[in-house]
């Protein structure tokens, strides 16, 4: 039986809630149907925080917090649906948009994209900003599958699942800012990997058209995630 003490009673959009320390804002959203977007977050991994489309505000703290990555807190009273936040929340979506290149019509998730969703989601049918258009990659020397830079949103999925999950740790995150970029092992082509074991969850974690498996169609690209809770269960009980 828990001790009283890690139970933490909340408000979140006035309504009143009860958590457990450990828990995050997001997770109680979640468990309560209160929708915060999120890109990075994803059931069964580490949450780093990554899009920061989860900002909410909390009372007395006058700048915005991640939901995934902040506790809940005593008589913590917490706001996820503000002019403001929709603002914030639509500008970090736009800019997604605007870093890369991201074009629906001919992508291989057209209609199974997170980002894609999303932006209808959040009433997005233009971007305000200036778009980069940058000249980026698509590697296809994996047998199975291939990874298009230009569709890629550094959520860091891909970085995560095949560290904790897979144990190869073929994936990070290379460079700073506007010019980082997930790569396999040392920046080497991803057919030639050492570490890749051929498993395909980098792929099925994507929230966008960056990973995908060459030779499906649109209605195949729909992403299987249904390993995730259960691997990691398996992993606590086992610990």
């Amino acid at each position: 039986m828990k001790n009283a003490s890690s139970i933490k009673t909340l408000k979140i959009d006035e309504r009143d809630f009860s958590a457990r320390q450990d828990e995050t804002i997001l997770d109680v959203a979640r468990q309560n149907d209160i929708f915060i977007p999120t890109l990075c977050d994803l059931k069964g991994l580490s949450s780093v925080g990554a899009c920061r489309l989860c900002l909410v505000e909390v009372k007395g703290n006058n700048k915005l917090v991640a939901a995934c990555v902040t506790r809940v807190e005593e008589g913590m009273e917490v706001t996820t649906q503000s002019e403001r936040l929709q603002r914030y929340r639509r500008n970090l979506l736009e800019l997604l948009f605007t870093e890369r290149n991201h074009i629906c019509s001919v992508c291989v998730s057209n209609g199974h994209c997170e980002l894609q969703t999303l932006a209808q989601k959040l009433d997005i049918t233009h971007v305000h900003f200036r778009y980069r258009y940058p000249q980026l990659q698509v590697d296809a020397s994996h047998e199975r599958f291939s990874v298009d830079h230009n569709r890629c949103i550094l959520c860091s999925r891909c970085v995560r699942v095949c560290d904790e999950i897979e144990g190869a740790h073929t994936w990070d995150v290379m460079g700073r800012g506007i010019e980082a970029s997930v790569i396999t092992d040392l920046a080497e082509p991803w057919g030639t990997s050492q570490t890749c074991t051929g498993c395909g969850k980098c792929v099925h974690v994507c929230p966008t058209g960056a990973l995908f498996e060459k030779g499906k169609s649109v209605a195949e690209m729909l992403k299987r995630r249904q390993f995730l809770p259960y691997l990691t269960q398996m992993r606590e009980e086992l610990t």
